[in-house]
């Protein structure tokens, strides 16, 4: 039997506002675990307030490992959070620790478990090719990979584009470099446990504008005005509140404008969440 099949890890995963940091934080007390973060914002320490991380209370009764520790400034990337979050994870096996994985980007789950399918370089003219075609794009990619073909939708322009440009560029459908990196998947071997918070989306909303609330009487405008002078297109500039509360910040918009924005790119954000993980839900037990 290969080593890691005696070591287990727990994640918890669920769209925002739904309670994932509560019962990661009630788990790592009952079964002697570690809490490391699998949120694309919260490991910005610029973010404390507006990407919800654990305060200090939650932060003491419990460790917590890769929140807040990375500059937003700086590019990181799903791979430097897998690289990241293996060290964790075997740190915590190490020390006989439950490694306890919560938040909710997608990605960084598909990482752990599929594992991130190295595609060789595409040369940039095919890149364009496929990214400029105005045909029958779905048709081009039935051609050439049915079995991809038949899994995308007709509109899905971004996922067929790529699917052409790898197939053309290396010469193998890019199942193919999904499966390689299935095969060497960090958590393949590893028993298991997957909890999906499952929380109504009316109850969700409601608990998404109190927290907004919160987050602005906590210190969110003050979070934001250092991140003025930065440039929008970082991810950390992206999350919801930042760019609502610098155009307030700017005198573009009132502040009710901005929270009211703000609260409305949440309610979309989670949307999405919950279409990710319908997709995504099989092998998870709700909780």
């Amino acid at each position: 039997m290969s080593q890691l099949k005696t070591k287990s890890a727990l994640l918890i995963a669920g769209p925002t506002a739904s309670g994932k940091s509560a019962l990661a934080l009630r788990l790592a007390r009952e079964r002697g675990g570690v809490i490391i973060n699998a949120d694309a914002l919260q490991v910005y320490r610029e973010l404390r307030i507006l990407s919800a991380r654990p305060g200090e209370t939650e932060l003491a009764e419990a460790p917590h490992r890769l929140y807040g520790h990375v500059s937003g400034a700086e590019p990181y990337s799903v791979a430097a959070w897998l690289a990241d979050a293996v060290a964790e994870i075997e740190a915590a096996w190490a020390g006989r620790l439950l490694p306890i994985v919560t938040g909710g980007t997608g990605l960084y789950f598909m990482a752990l478990e599929r594992g991130l399918a190295e595609v060789p370089p595409i040369s940039p003219d095919i890149r364009e090719k496929w990214r400029r075609f105005d045909g029958d794009i779905h048709g081009e990619l039935l051609k050439r990979d049915p079995a991809a073909a038949t899994k995308l939708k007709p509109n899905d322009r971004q996922r067929l584009s790529r699917a052409l440009e790898v197939i053309e560029g290396t010469g193998k459908p890019l199942s193919h470099w999904q499966a390689q990196a299935q095969s060497q998947a960090f958590l393949r071997d590893v028993k298991v446990e997957r909890l999906l918070l499952d929380v109504p989306r009316a109850e969700l909303y409601a608990r998404a504008d109190a927290r907004f609330d919160q987050m602005l009487a906590a210190g969110a405008l003050e979070e934001v005005k250092p991140l003025l002078n930065h440039d929008a297109d970082l991810p950390m500039m992206r999350a919801i509140g930042v760019p609502e509360l610098a155009r307030y910040l700017r005198d573009e918009i009132s502040l009710k404008e901005a929270v009211s924005m703000a609260k409305t790119a949440t309610r979309r954000y989670i949307k999405r969440q919950f279409t990710w993980w319908r997709g995504q839900a099989a092998g998870w037990q709700k909780a």
